[in-house]
């Protein structure tokens, strides 16, 4: 895995984890279920976007390569890896 923007990712995670932490925190607060549910949804949306940062690195690094090197069983896992990561999306 080539990731350039390791650090970035990592720190979007990192930013992540405290929002779980906090919705936990909510809980116990009893705060307003609206309020959390606003949360769930910024969490939801921050996932997304690393996983399309990360998708775009696995195109732009991994499937590049198996392409680059002209390995049609590389080329096929790769393709196949993609598959079944949305396949499993769409459960």
């Amino acid at each position: 895995m080539c990731h350039k923007d390791s650090k970035a990712l990592r720190a979007r995670l990192n930013r992540i984890e405290g929002q779980v932490r906090g919705i936990g925190q909510m809980l116990a607060d009893d705060r307003y279920c609206i309020d959390i549910l606003y949360q769930i949804h910024a969490i939801k949306a921050a996932l997304s976007k690393v996983e399309t940062e990360i998708l775009k690195t696995h195109a732009a690094c991994c499937v590049e390569d198996a392409i680059a090197a002209g390995d049609a069983d590389a080329q096929r896992q790769k393709f196949s890896e993609l598959v079944e990561v949305f396949a499993k999306a769409k459960l």
